[in-house]
């Protein structure tokens, strides 16, 4: 999953720069992380055919159910590069809310497809991590648009708004899934719950730090399951 996921993250920056190789002067929606793919692109393009060999030789071991869940998530995920690449609608989807649910999903199809038995149990687990990985993305946002969210879908701009207080009740959540949900494993949401105090804490603190540091210390905030390994059931 980490070689899927690389490649899909290289493939969209470099997509995303495919304009400055016709007019260098294309800088609109571009950031750092931008240039330094276009910069490299010949290296990235070279990473991306490397990983997708080594991705066909890992294919045969996942189950035939998990397989099957992540072609039907793969074909969505493809729909939508489809859509922000080629139909240049990126403007018309909430992104961040589209990439924090197709990455949860990602990462609970091992689980659910041994254990079908844990899929209802799994679904606040799951809907909280997707929320993490929401809030992730609309906190980069934020922090890289400073000066205003006018191209963002109306979804994005709402959260935008009430940012900090949808940080803090998503957070007040994972605290209730810690200590009244028998169900659903506590490192999971104990994890996800200081992902989001980290992430708040960065968005109190974002005009201290430089703008490259502050994003990748938001990604940063997503290791807090390492913590945790020990306390999961064996």
């Amino acid at each position: 999953m980490a070689l899927a996921v690389w490649i899909l993250y290289a493939a969209d920056r470099l997509m995303d720069t495919r304009l400055l190789n016709i007019n260098p002067t294309h800088h609109e929606g571009l950031e750092a992380r931008h240039y330094f793919h276009h910069r490299r692109r010949s290296a990235f393009i070279a990473g991306v055919l490397l990983a997708s060999i080594a991705l066909a030789f890992l294919l045969p071991h996942l189950t035939p159910e998990a397989i099957r869940l992540y072609l039907i998530l793969g074909g969505f995920v493809f729909a939508y590069f489809i859509l922000i690449h080629v139909t240049q609608s990126a403007h018309r989807l909430p992104k961040e809310f589209a990439v924090g649910i197709c990455f949860a999903a990602a990462t609970f199809i091992p689980t659910v497809s041994r254990q079908p038995h844990l899929r209802l149990s799994l679904i606040p687990p799951a809907a909280l991590f997707a929320a993490l990985c929401s809030l992730n993305c609309l906190f980069i946002f934020a922090w890289e648009h400073d000066s205003g969210h006018g191209n963002a879908h109306p979804t994005t701009r709402l959260a935008l708004h009430y940012l900090p207080q949808l940080a803090a009740a998503i957070a007040a959540v994972g605290l209730g899934l810690c200590f009244l949900d028998r169900q659903t494993p506590w490192p999971i949401a104990a994890a996800c719950t200081l992902s989001l105090v980290l992430l708040q804490f960065l968005n109190r603190n974002r005009n201290r730090i430089p703008p490259i540091t502050l994003r990748a210390a938001a990604d940063l905030a997503l290791t807090t399951p390492l913590l945790f390994l020990p306390f999961l059931p064996r």
